[in-house]
């Protein structure tokens, strides 16, 4: 396992090639930004989630007639990938591995870019193969929030109407239970995370922030991820929130099995390239 230190005027960033996954940021004040992780409460920090973000209906799909079986969040976070480049503001880490449900010849790169106030994160995807496969990604980051979530809000860019998709088991059911009817800002409380997390298709919002009494605001903008969830350990009192930006969403209870008809899956034909970036500025 490598630890790898990229730097901008304001933001230092540690990165770990076990799951090309974020460790720390520090902002042009010294403060850690970023859930440390905590085996009595959750581990992880901000994991990247791939070929699938959540969970399949019974753990797998069909691609061409073919089963293939997918573990929640995919196979990726807790494997180690190849440092490729390291420079200064800038880290490139790269995937090839292959998985009994993800058998084919892809490059996955995750790259870390830090300018000024802000961090931007992108995976890009290449098909090296003869034909065309499926896949979806994810982000996980984990923010620090010192005193719990209770004394902070979530901030929307534009007026929304909250129609959260409630969690059962892996899959989320098909009737969404408004929140909201119109509302730029979600308090964050305990209570709605006791059934996982909150997850909602097709915000209106270019972006979406974490504001508290201390001062302290982190924005997210993750233009083509059709996804947005907000997650946190309610049972334990965690001090940080997730704000998760998917390309798919976990699957419909009565989701059909066939790769190519889930919602926000990404056709990738012979010798394709695609990339999603988000962007995350510590303020």
């Amino acid at each position: 396992m490598e630890r790898i230190t990229i730097r901008s005027a304001h933001l230092t960033v540690v990165i770990s090639s076990v799951g090309a996954e974020i460790q720390s940021v520090l902002d042009k004040e010294g403060r850690e930004r970023m859930w440390q992780g905590d085996e009595n409460v959750w581990s992880g920090r901000a994991p990247i989630l791939f070929p699938v973000a959540g969970g399949l209906r019974d753990d797998y799909y069909l691609w061409q007639g073919k089963r293939y079986s997918m573990p929640k969040h995919g196979f990726v976070r807790r494997r180690e990938w190849q440092v490729e480049s390291v420079k200064e503001n800038e880290a490139i880490f790269l995937m090839t591995d292959k998985h009994e449900g993800f058998p084919f010849e892809y490059a996955l790169r995750a790259i870390f870019r830090a300018e000024g106030d802000t961090l931007e994160v992108t995976y890009s995807v290449d098909n090296l193969q003869q034909e065309p496969f499926y896949f979806s990604i994810g982000a996980h980051e984990a923010y620090l929030l010192p005193g719990g979530i209770e004394k902070y809000a979530v901030h929307f860019d534009e007026e929304e109407r909250l129609d959260r998709y409630v969690i059962e088991g892996n899959s989320i059911l098909p009737v969404p239970v408004c929140m909201a009817e119109s509302t730029k800002v979600l308090p964050l409380r305990y209570s709605d995370y006791t059934v996982d997390a909150l997850v909602f298709k097709h915000l209106k919002s270019k972006g979406v922030e974490i504001r508290g009494g201390d001062g302290r605001c982190v924005r997210v903008e993750a233009p083509g991820h059709p996804v947005t969830m907000f997650w946190t350990k309610p049972n334990m009192q965690a001090p940080y929130l997730c704000i998760e930006p998917w390309c798919n969403a976990p699957d419909l209870t009565d989701a059909p099995y066939e790769i190519d008809k889930k919602f926000g899956f990404i056709r990738l034909e012979a010798g394709e390239k695609a990339k999603r970036s988000h962007f995350i500025t510590f303020t």
